[in-house]
């Protein structure tokens, strides 16, 4: 049997040791993306009709594995510096108290900060918002700017960037989620048709929804749902609902078209 000196035994052993260290990393990360994607994907299946863009998913599980990633890692090393001292007959009992002690500490120091990462991973398990939406927490309304485990950044229609701690965020109210109300008003003198204007508008809604540029972002086409009538003119109001976001962009398409339309029918708009 061959004997290896006590160096070379010990090489062999840490050598081990680092080997099982890093399967295990691997093994952590492929497990936390692949149950990720499980727990993301089912949720998204019970809530039917509220799933999550390919690219929103990919964000939202690169999120979980991130932070799942970063605690094993701290984990594995701690465990693997741990048994090697302890190859070198180094007392390891002083190391872990210490590190009970400093873990103590740390936890009793750092509740504010546990308490944001927590709520960030609900924020990102239960997809309450993310980047580009329009929500109000904490007594602040904005676009969602940035988005991570501990802070949402906020920037509010007067353009002042506001950064809210999740931990602090008691309701969180969108606005803007998976779909966008579209409203419209448009403007009629006295004397025009409003049963006609009424028609050309269903019509250009209709036009609109089945354009192959256009119909993706719009859910349901816009429709003047109603009139009301003052000495001045008729008001057409139009409801119809868009993908998160698109409400500005098909807003201004269809004016575009209803605009036009109603003028080859002689009817000029008196606002909008």
């Amino acid at each position: 049997m061959l004997v290896l000196p006590n160096w070379a035994e010990i090489a062999l052993r840490v050598a081990a040791i680092v080997v099982v260290a890093l399967v295990a990393y691997v093994a952590v990360r492929a497990a936390t993306r692949i149950s990720g994607r499980h727990l993301l994907e089912r949720r998204a299946r019970l809530r039917s009709g509220e799933a999550a863009p390919p690219a929103e998913l990919e964000r939202r599980i690169g999120t979980l594995q991130g932070l799942a990633e970063r605690i094993a890692a701290i984990v594995i090393v701690v465990i693997a510096t741990l048994t090697v001292l302890d190859l070198f007959e180094i007392n390891i009992g002083p190391a872990v108290a210490g590190l009970g002690v400093v873990g103590i500490a740390v936890g009793l120091g750092a509740q504010t900060l546990i308490k944001d990462w927590l709520a960030g991973i609900f924020v990102v398990i239960e997809n309450q918002y993310s980047e580009g939406d329009v929500v109000r927490i904490a007594g602040v309304e904005g676009v969602v700017e940035e988005f991570s485990l501990r802070r949402t950044v906020l920037r509010d229609l007067d353009g002042t960037v506001h950064s809210v701690p999740n931990g602090t965020i008691m309701v969180a109210s969108n606005t803007t989620r998976l779909w966008s109300p579209l409203e419209v008003e448009l403007g009629l003198p006295a004397e025009a048709d409003a049963a006609a204007a009424t028609a050309i508008v269903n019509r250009v809604g209709e036009e609109l929804r089945a354009d192959a540029d256009w119909g993706p972002r719009i859910l349901a086409a816009p429709r003047a749902t109603h009139t009301s009538r003052e000495e001045s003119g008729t008001t057409l109001h139009v409801s119809g609902q868009v993908r998160s976001l698109e409400a500005a962009a098909v807003r201004a398409e269809l004016l575009e078209r209803v605009t036009t339309a109603l003028e080859a029918a002689d009817v000029r708009l008196t606002g909008s």
